[in-house]
């Protein structure tokens, strides 16, 4: 045994014995029977690990009684006098940190211990957006509107970027004293570009998440294939962890794996938080949306400039857009559940400062170039 693999063992058992000790806290302070059932097979698992990273170092010659670190030794404190759910969002990241600690690792090629930390990972997060009262009970309560929510969210920001955007556009370059046509041949170019732009990075993004989905749904069907037994444990973990029996997460568990595209199905919205009809939706629809959003409220400073000239078409558009601006602070309160009338003042003011700032560092180019 080389002095690097003596380091290594040696780290790994004793994130094992850390892992174990912890978990098994967790589940003495944790109220709910089910759930301290899943933590107490956590820690089985992770006393397994040990006793095969403990078996490589006595095979060396080396000491294998490892006592928990300080740190863990402070987490399993919380854990048994504050309950579980103190230390749960750090526990959750270390695993998702550590969720592909042995797959470089020869030793453990050919062995459960890379599916085993992966489950871990994704078990704890099941418990963490699951497994919470709290947000249970408001989620059957209706109150929290998450698609609906997001759309109008997604809606009003949009605009409100095209809004907010234009009008200082606009105004710097009225604060020069260009002419009116100029002015509007500048408004709606910054549309048309402000709105290529959101619309090109929203489709960006939603693609990027699409391919990561279908990436992950790949690796999720490989260790079907692969590790079919570690899938079906990680689910019957899953279920107890939403509050079902030993019994009835393992019958519900042997029931969807009987078929594999069922399977597949499951474990990517259970597992994942992935819908396989939809992958995070269509980044074109996601493209065009973005334009229209941007393009609908950039075009409202513009739009007194197709009329009128001047000072009456710069005044115009200050309160075609301020009026704008208010509507759309008043909108975002259906998601905040704020007073309508005092965000919608405190976006007409931020949108206004803005654009003051832009006309007065238009006028003073303006002045300057002149």
């Amino acid at each position: 045994m080389s002095e690097d693999d003596h380091a290594r063992y040696r780290r790994n058992l004793q994130a094992e014995v850390d892992g174990a000790a912890i978990y098994r806290a967790m589940a003495a302070g944790e109220d709910n029977a089910e759930l301290a059932q899943v933590y107490t097979s956590l820690a089985a698992t992770e006393d397994r690990h040990a006793q095969l990273w403990a078996e490589r170092l006595a095979a060396g010659g080396h000491d294998t009684q490892l006592s928990p670190t300080w740190q863990a030794r402070m987490l399993v404190a919380l854990a048994r006098r504050l309950g579980p759910e103190w230390v749960l969002p750090s526990i959750a990241r270390q695993e998702r940190q550590g969720r592909r600690m042995y797959d470089d690792q020869p030793e453990a090629h050919g062995t459960a211990l890379p599916g085993d930390e992966r489950s871990h990972a994704r078990v704890l997060r099941e418990i963490q957006t699951a497994g919470l009262p709290g947000d249970a009970v408001a989620r059957l309560e209706g109150r929290h509107r998450s698609i609906g929510g997001n759309a109008l969210r997604a809606a009003v920001l949009g605009a409100n970027d095209g809004l907010v955007s234009n009008l200082s556009l606009v105004m710097g370059v009225a604060g020069a004293s260009l002419p009116g046509r100029s002015i509007l041949i500048t408004g709606v170019a910054g549309l048309v570009a402000g709105a290529c732009s959101m619309a090109m990075g929203e489709w960006v993004s939603v693609q990027s998440s699409r391919e990561a989905a279908e990436h992950q749904l790949e690796i999720e069907a490989d260790e079907l294939d692969t590790f079919p037994d570690e899938e079906l444990e990680e689910l019957r973990l899953i279920y107890q962890a939403k509050g079902l029996s030993e019994l009835e997460a393992a019958a519900l568990a042997d029931n969807l794996m009987a078929d594999r595209e069922t399977a597949l199905e499951v474990q990517a919205r259970e597992e994942l938080g992935i819908d396989p009809d939809e992958l995070g939706g269509s980044p074109v629809v996601a493209a065009v949306s973005s334009f229209l959003l941007f393009a609908a409220g950039a075009i409202v400073p513009v739009l007194p400039y197709l009329f009128t000239t001047g000072l009456t078409a710069t005044v115009a558009s200050v309160v075609a857009s301020g009026i704008g601006l208010f509507l759309l602070g008043a909108a975002t309160t259906m998601i905040t559940g704020r007073s309508a009338a005092r965000t919608g003042l405190r976006q007409l003011l931020i949108g206004w400062a803005a654009a003051a700032v832009t006309y007065g560092l238009g006028a003073a180019i303006g002045v300057t170039l002149g």
